[in-house]
């Protein structure tokens, strides 16, 4: 994240409870899921809270992700992002995970091998725990090689992660079955 200046931030209600954004000029350097209590969502350390914008830029990102979470799926990569501090490494996990589009999955073997580091399942699933903008960078399109839900760092768990598929019409998720 950029320097220890304080950015700005916003909170705001979406079809999952409130969500936050944090912005360092008109790029985003973080982004928040609803936490235990959907009406509120703690900001960041180091943010100043804005009234959420409502024309330009960051009013258009609020938008889509209002829309992508009521199921007018967006796959947000037009969404600028800073990622400067981060890692190498992370940000070629994040690169990778950027671009599975909503509805679709990889795997954590699969990230790993995309950017060129075979064997790197379990430090490609370290990076995506420490996704600093989840959502936008979809860590929760990233599963087991089994498909199973093993965990996810964000609030709410695996439950979020599930119903984030379920939201993206991922095969799998949030369909009805038989037994």
């Amino acid at each position: 994240m950029p320097g220890s200046a304080p950015f700005d931030a916003t909170d705001f209600d979406t079809a999952i409870g409130r969500c936050a954004v944090a912005w360092h000029g008109d790029t985003v350097v973080r982004f928040l899921l609803p936490g235990p209590d959907p009406q509120s969502t703690p900001l960041p350390d180091n943010a100043r809270r804005i009234p959420a914008p409502e024309a330009g830029p960051r009013a258009a990102v609020l938008t889509r992700i209002r829309a992508h979470l009521d199921g007018d799926l967006d796959d947000l990569r037009w969404i600028p992002l800073d990622l400067t501090g981060l890692p190498q490494f992370h940000r070629a996990v994040y690169t990778v995970t950027r671009a599975i589009d909503p509805g679709r999955t990889l795997s954590y073997g699969e990230v790993a091998d995309r950017i060129g580091t075979p064997g790197a399942a379990q430090a490609v699933g370290r990076a995506l725990g420490r996704n600093p903008i989840p959502l936008i960078i979809p860590c929760h399109r990233v599963l087991a090689a089994d498909h199973a839900l093993h965990g996810f760092s964000a609030p709410g768990g695996t439950a979020t992660k599930q119903r984030l598929l379920a939201i993206e019409r991922t095969s799998g998720f949030g369909e009805p079955t038989l037994f």
